[in-house]
């Protein structure tokens, strides 16, 4: 008997020995997103938040490059978070609204349509870079389901070890920095940037066959509109002041009767973009695809006065907690801003405003 317990000790010491090696091979194979390509860190960066936003930005990069909940709360006092990421799919963005709705219950959620126009997934590295972010439960497991293409299996989501094995040759010095911990590499969803490459020559867009947008998507934009319906949530539709990948007005036709169907705003941005005061000169850092940090303040002011003055968002610089959390926001907001501005050359007084004025 004695002799069957040391066996069994032994086995269950293997098994845990096995478990833990697995475990730390695993922590250090899949990406860390701390580097170059930061926007698979976006989603779960959400987590570490304290769950009080009135509003709540889902869709791909024309949100999250495009908005800064930093000015939404400096100027008018709103709280925001962009749980935005790369190539966000409407199912995703769906999903994630979902899981969203587990820890807080916003007044707003804005949606950029710009994603309307797939219906299947184009790319299993930008499924990777939302998905693996979102913590398990029924809307992360829906939410792999719906996006993954014909040769991605649900186990790799589970376990990434099996996604990630041979990656030793791509491994860097983060990967072991940040083997158990991860750096905040955007503001409250935002990511920053304040080079200038101005837009010029900005191809048209190419005919199409069928500007209609699929069942697909369809189907979700109607779950993502019954979902804030049921729980008393103003569901605002957006279009990015983005000039390419081009926006058709057959689409932007489509999304406004939609929208007037069912009595939602829709703001599209291109059609504003003189009114706000863009200059496509000087508020792009990539040609015109996204708004540098310029283009998006004023972005976000022009916004921050419709929320506040169309859709009764109220000011909560009177809240002492919240203040402090943005005071320290804001810090970190203005010193990467200087850190930008001085890589790139750029002089800009450093302006610091407390986030209660």
């Amino acid at each position: 008997m004695k002799q069957k317990t040391e066996y069994g000790k032994k086995a269950v010491l293997s098994i845990a020995a096995v478990g833990i090696s697995l475990f730390l091979l695993q922590r250090l194979l899949v990406p860390k997103y701390v580097d170059d390509v930061v926007e698979g860190a976006f989603i779960r960066e959400y987590y570490k938040e304290e769950k009080d936003f009135d509003v709540i930005f889902v869709g791909d990069c024309e949100v999250y490059e495009n908005f800064s909940p930093a000015v939404l709360w400096r100027d008018y006092g709103i709280n925001s978070y962009i749980r935005g990421s790369a190539e966000q799919y409407i199912w995703q963005s769906y999903y994630i609204l979902e899981d969203t709705l587990r820890y807080e219950m916003p007044k707003a959620v804005i949606f950029n349509v710009q994603s309307l126009q797939f219906e299947n997934a184009q790319s299993e590295a930008y499924n990777r870079m939302t998905l693996e972010g979102m913590k398990w439960s029924p809307s992360k497991v829906n939410a792999i389901r719906a996006s993954m293409k014909p040769e991605e299996q649900f186990l790799d989501y589970v376990f990434p070890l099996l996604r990630y094995h041979t990656r030793w040759s791509e491994l860097t010095s983060s990967d072991f920095a940040y083997l158990f911990r991860t750096k905040r590499v955007s503001h409250n969803g935002y990511y920053m940037r304040v080079d200038v490459k101005p837009a010029e020559n900005v191809p048209e867009g190419r005919p199409l066959k069928d500007y209609s947008f699929g069942e697909n998507a369809w189907k979700y934009l109607d779950l993502m509109r019954e979902l804030c319906k049921k729980n008393d949530i103003q569901l605002i539709l957006i279009k990015a002041p983005s000039l390419y990948p081009h926006w058709y007005d057959q689409w932007d036709e489509q999304v406004a009767d939609y929208a007037g169907k069912y009595d939602l705003a829709y703001l599209n941005f291109l059609e504003l973009a003189d009114e706000i005061g863009i200059d496509y000169s000087k508020d792009t850092y990539d040609a015109g695809l996204h708004m540098n940090l310029s283009g998006a303040e004023k972005l976000s002011g022009y916004l921050g006065a419709y929320l506040t003055e169309q859709a009764g968002m109220k000011n909560r610089k009177g809240e002492e907690k919240l203040c402090e959390i943005w005071e320290e926001k804001l810090e970190a907001y203005e010193e990467e801003k200087q850190r930008q501005y001085q890589f790139y050359g750029i002089k800009e007084d450093f302006n610091e405003r407390s986030s209660c004025d």
